[in-house]
């Protein structure tokens, strides 16, 4: 699939691994619609990016504001040809505390709503507006790569640490969503395919203190860094320009496993 002259739902951005994919998108003379809860940042992106790109204020765990972006698309763009999602949080708690204290259940569901049935979310809205235009003008061509769904999970959904129950187990489920949606998929001609990614330079790992920032870097085997955002986005770049990648996770770590 060509990217010039397509457009793509980006959930989560406006920031990070999003707004790097954002970029490498209309870099390559595609268009987005940027679906984010961070106006402000989403907006100046947009108005960076002229008519590249347009601004949906969305929770990724509303089907009416994902619907909104995915209308966006339609109405701005003339469709979708697929999404890459990119919005998610990372909730840490143990299981018990230091007191054996029992982690608070709301929390968890809130990480597993929103990064697996988020996730969930955008690709069954992005997938019906994809089949609706492949019904509406049908093909002849054989094998037509009609459109790709792009997941992000993390490498906690295989090396989870302690504390990232909720992490670990929605990132795991997102990985489980990639081969039961390929093959659903696969009579309209939409590919599905997630990215798990290592340990990123993105603002979330600007929270983590300076040593612990450094030991995360040693501990990759090589590159010895953390990624960078436009790596992550070169290799979204590539799935969507190759059509055989599908059903597949693609671990983006530098070799790092965590133990």
């Amino acid at each position: 699939m060509q990217i010039e002259q397509h457009s793509f739902l980006v959930t989560g951005g406006a920031s990070g691994l999003g707004e790097a994919v954002v970029r490498a998108i209309v870099a390559q003379g595609g268009k987005v619609v940027i679906a984010d809860l961070n106006e402000s940042a989403g907006q100046a992106l947009v108005d960076e990016l002229s008519d590249h790109a347009r601004f949906v204020r969305c929770d990724i765990t509303s089907g009416d504001d994902v619907q909104a972006a995915v209308a966006t698309a339609e109405k701005e763009f003339g469709g979708l040809q697929g999404s890459i999602n990119c919005a998610g949080i990372a909730v840490v708690q143990k299981l018990l505390d230091r007191e054996n204290n029992p982690a608070e259940l709301e929390a968890f569901s809130r990480g597993v709503n929103i990064n697996l049935v988020g996730s969930f979310n955008v690709a069954r809205l992005v997938a019906a507006s994809i089949a609706k235009r492949v019904a509406a003008k049908p093909s002849n061509e054989a094998n037509m790569d009609n459109g790709i769904i792009i997941n992000t999970a993390s490498i906690a959904a295989f090396d989870g640490q302690v504390g990232q129950a909720s992490y670990s187990s929605s990132k795991a489920g997102v990985v489980g969503l990639t081969l039961p949606l390929a093959r659903e998929l696969a009579r309209h001609g939409i590919r599905v395919m997630t990215i798990a990614p290592g340990v990123f330079a993105t603002p979330m790992m600007e929270t983590i203190p300076e040593k612990a920032r450094e030991q995360l870097e040693a501990s990759v085997p090589y590159p010895k860094r953390l990624g960078n955002p436009s790596e992550f986005a070169k290799l979204v770049l590539h799935i969507i320009d190759n059509a055989y990648l599908n059903g597949e996770v693609i671990r983006l770590d530098g070799a790092i496993r965590m133990v």
